[in-house]
């Protein structure tokens, strides 16, 4: 497996290309602004494009979906509890941020414990809600992408409408910890860590 990052957008959202070193057939999983960097990046690494997925629906992890999915023809998955955030941009909070309200149609709804396939490689979608309702973390081999559940040293808000503090902390210590302590951790923002790093100094887990 092979793991890109590219913070996009003006709120700088990690977006990964995660891929196959076998076939090249990859998803993308945020894709938050600058799609022309991103399919840049597609085509100079030759990648097949089988899935857009989505942590959660806020705006500033969608803003580049639309013209990412013209180009790939890749189906956008998002969690059945986030769907409506896509649809509304007022609800996505993008309509109160630099690039203008986004609204979309997601073309797969996920659920927990779902699994997607690609290449020689398989996501398992784990509910993580908390900053969303329907926020989602991504397990692939060993690693876990926690959008703005999990952060190097912090977690994700909750005071936006439909997040909750308690449920991103059962979130994170029941759904993300309980993997071993060197899986490697992509959050939506900010640098990587790992479940031990985490354990020991995220401040709000000790």
């Amino acid at each position: 497996m092979k793991v890109v990052r590219i913070p996009a957008g003006i709120y700088a959202a990690n977006c990964y290309l995660v891929y196959s070193e076998s076939n090249k057939e990859g998803i993308i999983i945020d894709p938050g602004g600058d799609a022309d960097d991103i399919i840049a990046e597609i085509k100079n690494l030759g990648l097949d494009i089988k899935y857009i997925i989505l942590t959660h629906g806020h705006g500033d992890h969608i803003a580049g979906v639309r013209e990412i999915k013209e180009y790939t023809n890749a189906p956008v998955a998002i969690h059945k509890d986030d769907e409506h955030l896509l649809k509304n941009g007022k609800d996505n909070l993008s309509s109160i941020m630099a690039m203008g309200a986004v609204e979309l149609t997601a073309d797969i709804l996920l659920d927990d414990e779902d699994e997607i396939s690609f290449g020689n490689l398989n996501a398992k979608i784990l509910h993580t809600p908390g900053h969303t309702p329907g926020g989602i973390s991504i397990k692939i081999e060993n690693s876990i992408f926690t959008g703005d559940t999990l952060f190097a040293g912090s977690i994700g808000r909750t005071d936006f409408e439909g997040g909750s503090f308690e449920d991103i902390i059962n979130s994170i210590k029941n759904k993300i910890l309980e993997y071993p302590e060197d899986t490697v951790v992509y959050p939506g923002h900010g640098p990587s860590s790992t479940i031990k790093t985490e354990k020991v100094t995220n401040p709000f887990l000790r």
